[in-house]
């Protein structure tokens, strides 16, 4: 690498929601930025968590400095307890950021060399020195980071938004990023996920006088369901239920991992009695009780989902208790969402989801926090990260039409590419290998595009197995062909196909000379061949067809 260069490579987390990740390499050391992860969309079949693809720090592992993280949401940690045991470096946060990729380090049994971090105490990683600069998102100790580096200093902004009254009274250290602005700022990295939405984004007070009205009006059971680590979130709900007389009961996995953790650590404040296990639910007057439960993203598996369909073991929605979905479905998730209230309706349940009842708010700024940014920062170069390829494309168009940058000074990345910055210079210079790796139970990169090509087949056309035993000697058929499908076709339809199928495996047996009868993988393809033209002309599907050959 040239002298006095410095580059930038996203790995993960531009041209999609998730999975941020992002290099820094100057003086042949490598920092990374953030270790997350992403949830499968639907026709990843089977597939649990998405994760950045990690070959290039692999194959430069020596000259890997270690990992600093901006906040605690799964996005920016979750991928920690697969990428360390193959990349086994530091990692530094803010406390609760900490804690949040401890919980997930643990459950998963992975050690770890974890180094608290405070907001305004710079500290030194090679040739970088690094500040994490307080901001405000929907989870606290989210952090800015201030990051000077041989050739200048770089901001990532993180996650972030302007909120001027937090729940926790701690606002977004402005003076420190006017400061770095003022200084010199070579690039800005910069969260562009409500690039569409104008103005600023609201407090998230807002969001408890929502609650406070809807509580006021329940003349039965509230039951919250909202992101298990939007702590400011489950804060109000702890709060408000208090004044109205409430106590609450906290179920699903996350969140009550999360609530734990935030309580212990002093991020979530609990007065003594807040809290009921779910088993004492059922003891007081559904007026004085309060669920607060993770599904707002429509998750089958979900607490909400299990309640919905009555599958919950502890919790059964009755007619006139208030469901209140405190979350914006993440795209691709509606589907689930208006499923999953459909199904409240049905119990007799009133619920709130509706984005015009204001009971979400995002932790993410939108146009004129961004600008905001961009004006105390004042960088010389634009990256845009953490959005999909429409709001990275929107950003370079507001920073350019309404924050005064030329378009050669914004850079909208591809994952794998690499920008090299000078003092004064910026051009993109090539690519590096980067991709998804798909996490199927606790295996790591064992699903690939060929598997979830698989599992999409059998979900559309199902599968026809044939089993025929063979003369390993003789080449004739002992046995069969006995004939399996699922998937594929019922009733007196399937017996007349099954029928049809065994008539043609015969035929085609008894084409083949003895050579090729005893080639096991000349009658494979053969049989397949034969089947697969067979039930197309007959009901126009295309299953999978595995012809099993069974040596006597």
């Amino acid at each position: 690498m040239p002298k006095r260069k410095l580059r930038i490579i996203p790995l993960g987390g531009v041209g999609e929601i998730g999975k941020n990740m992002l290099a820094l390499e100057a003086g042949g050391q490598i920092l990374v930025i953030d270790c997350g992860l992403m949830f499968p969309e639907q026709e990843m079949l089977g597939v649990d968590l998405v994760i950045p693809d990690i070959g290039y720090l692999l194959e430069h592992r020596a000259r890997v400095l270690g990992i600093v993280l901006t906040h605690g949401h799964e996005d920016h940690v979750g991928a920690l307890p697969y990428v360390l045991p193959r990349l086994p470096v530091p990692v530094w946060g803010t406390r609760l950021t900490l804690g949040m990729a401890t919980g997930r380090l643990e459950e998963l049994g992975t050690e770890a060399d974890l180094r608290e971090i405070k907001h305004g105490r710079p500290f030194p990683v090679g040739p970088f020195t690094v500040e994490a600069v307080r901001v405000c998102h929907s989870i606290p100790d989210g952090s800015s980071l201030v990051i000077t580096t041989p050739v200048g200093t770089v901001v990532h902004s993180g996650d972030f938004k302007f909120d001027r009254t937090p729940i926790d009274g701690k606002t977004p250290d402005r003076a420190r990023l006017a400061q770095a602005g003022r200084e010199g700022v070579l690039a800005l990295l910069s969260d562009c996920t409500n690039v569409e939405k104008p103005g600023f984004t609201p407090s998230e007070r807002q969001v408890g006088r929502v609650l406070a009205e809807a509580f006021a009006q329940a003349p039965r059971r509230v039951v919250v369901a909202t992101f298990a680590s939007n702590i400011h979130r489950i804060q109000q709900v702890i709060d408000v239920s208090q004044q109205h007389g409430r106590r609450v009961a906290v179920t699903g996995r996350s969140m009550v991992s999360n609530v734990a953790i935030a309580s212990a650590m002093g991020y979530l404040r609990v007065p003594e009695g807040a809290l009921i296990g779910l088993e004492e639910v059922d003891s007081l007057p559904p007026e004085q009780v309060t669920l607060l439960t993770t599904g707002s993203q429509g998750e089958p598996l979900s607490a909400l989902a299990r309640m919905a369909v009555a599958e919950h073991k502890q919790v059964a929605i009755e007619p006139g208790d208030l469901v209140i979905i405190s979350a914006t479905p993440i795209p691709g998730n509606e589907d689930l969402v208006f499923r999953t209230v459909n199904h409240l309706f049905r119990r007799g349940a009133e619920v709130i989801y509706e984005p015009s009842a204001q009971a979400h708010v995002s932790g993410h700024g939108n146009q004129e926090d961004l600008k905001l940014m961009l004006s105390l920062v004042q960088p010389r170069f634009v990256i845009p990260v953490h959005g999909e390829y429409r709001h990275l494309v929107r950003y370079r168009k507001l920073a350019v039409e309404e924050a005064g940058y030329r378009p050669e000074q914004v850079f909208v990345l591809n994952p794998g590419e690499v920008l090299e910055l000078g003092v004064r210079s910026a051009r993109v210079a090539g690519e590096v290998s980067t991709g998804s790796v798909m996490i199927d139970g606790l295996g790591v990169g064992d699903v690939g595009d060929v598997v979830l090509r698989d599992r999409k087949h059998l979900s559309e056309d199902g599968i026809l197995i044939a089993v025929i035993s063979i003369d390993h000697q003789a080449g004739t058929v002992l046995a069969g062909p006995d004939l399996v499908s699922r998937g594929l076709v019922y009733g007196p339809e399937a017996d007349e196909l099954m029928a049809e199928a065994r008539e043609v495996v015969w035929s085609t047996l008894a084409r083949m000379d003895i050579e090729e009868a005893t080639e096991w993988s000349t009658v494979k393809a053969q049989v397949r061949s034969a089947l697969k033209k067979l039930i197309f002309e007959r009901i126009k599907r295309r299953p999978m067809i595995l012809p099993i050959i069974m040596e006597v």
